[in-house]
């Protein structure tokens, strides 16, 4: 996407993390090198072979909303929750007075992942609706006991689209409202798509990100079956590892991240405090993973934003900590950034909160987004023994940044990527 004369700008930042639950306490924790990676206190693990994730702590939702809204949270999922919150610390970083923009032109687009129902939502039923003796679901017992035991509103707390519909109800945001379902690109793919909003004329200021969740005990399990996670239980803070030799899987985690973005003159007009400027965005796949086609979207990304691998600060890598996708985006990056000292250093985000799903791309722009802001790039952490098969230029130790601008790479196991330019204003 080449952006337009229409410049689209990041004027606010909300986050509900591991790290913390506002931009203050996130950003100290990455500045001290604190990990948010610890023994999961929300449900009984005993049981599994991962006891381990970025979980968020101590998060009252009620907190973040007026108290005519608080009746919503009776039908809101926990990423849901996270995401309403999100979304108005975001406002309110942005300084927006919704008393004086145009409903109309005010859009809402996230990313988002499956939502798998909570055990107490389908628990019973299921118990209910089982053969004794065949252990299998019996059609009969779920039509007459197992589906009035399953809650009403079952259904609108576990469709994706629903984050957006909440808040652009909660916030009046009456302009252009829609929902990414692609997993771990999409808080990147959102950024994307209202910047074209914004590029079109079509709004005018747009909520962006994503929330997610793995730690309910539904998803939870299904990931420890069929996702590479690591089994790091003793050593929690060091499980997550992107790009080093000994890394041994992902680290699963929750939060949500919401980025204000706006066209520039409506910035100005109203004072706005500006972070950056969207300077070029691309997306791509990646046919077979074998790292050209996101060496592509990283150059097109590049080449819209009018400047050079050389002009870029650090990369935001995606840094999974698995052992095939790493290797994978770092042959990548090494394609266009180079290997060795001299070659761009990498920021990877998810050895401080793990992997946050469809909300990791947002959460983790954020963090270099507040970089730019205080002047220091944090290190990864766990980066120890450098992978031959990862020939990247991981950053082991905070630094000053030294250039305005940076770019956050974003992608999915299936091979979707994305890739973004920030510059600083």
């Amino acid at each position: 996407m080449a952006l337009s004369s229409r410049r689209p700008v990041i004027t606010g930042l909300g986050v509900i993390s591991p790290l913390g639950l506002e931009l203050g306490s996130f950003w100290d924790a990455l500045r001290e090198g604190r990990s948010g990676v610890r023994r999961l206190e929300g449900f009984d693990t005993s049981g599994l072979p991962v006891h381990i994730g970025g979980e968020v702590t101590a998060f009252e939702p009620r907190n973040y909303l007026d108290k005519k809204d608080r009746k919503r949270l009776n039908i809101m999922v926990r990423t849901f929750q996270f995401v309403a919150a999100a979304s108005q610390l975001a406002l309110q970083d942005a300084q927006v007075d919704k008393e004086k923009i145009d409903p109309a032109r005010f859009g809402v687009v996230f990313g988002s992942s499956t939502i798998p129902s909570e055990l107490n939502e389908l628990g019973l039923a299921a118990v209910a609706s089982t053969d004794p003796q065949t252990r299998r679901v019996d059609l009969k017992k779920w039509g007459k006991q197992g589906l009035p035991l399953i809650p009403p509103m079952w259904m609108l707390c576990h469709i994706p689209n629903m984050q957006a519909c909440h808040v652009s109800i909660i916030q009046n945001a009456q302009g252009p409202n829609n929902t990414i379902t692609q997993s771990d690109v999409a808080g990147a793919l959102t950024l994307g798509e209202a910047c074209r909003h914004i590029a079109r004329g079509d709004a005018d200021l747009f909520l962006t990100g994503g929330g997610d969740s793995a730690l309910t005990p539904i998803n939870f399990m299904r990931h420890c079956l069929f996702s590479p996670l690591s089994r790091r239980n003793q050593e929690p803070t060091k499980a997550c590892r992107p790009f080093d030799k000994k890394r041994d899987g992902w680290v699963l985690g929750e939060g949500a991240g919401v980025l204000v973005v706006e066209a520039l003159e409506h910035a100005e007009k109203r004072g706005a405090p500006i972070l950056a400027e969207i300077a070029g965005f691309a997306s791509t796949f990646d046919k077979g993973r074998s790292g050209k086609g996101l060496a592509r979207a990283l150059r097109q990304a590049l080449e819209r934003a009018g400047i050079g691998p050389k002009d870029i600060d650090h990369v935001n890598a995606q840094g999974n900590s698995s052992r095939d996708a790493d290797a994978w985006e770092a042959r990548a990056i090494a394609e266009v950034f180079g290997t060795g000292r001299d070659a761009s250093p990498v920021l990877a985000c998810k050895s401080y909160m793990g992997h946050l799903g469809a909300s990791g791309s947002a959460v983790e722009m954020i963090a270099s987004l507040l970089a730019l802001k205080h002047g220091v790039v944090p290190r990864t952490l766990n980066y120890e023994e450098p992978d031959p098969a990862c020939p990247v230029n991981v950053l082991r130790e905070a630094r000053q940044v030294r250039k305005p601008h940076f770019l956050k790479i974003a992608f999915t196991e299936m091979g979707q990527c994305a890739a973004i330019v920030f510059r600083k204003f």
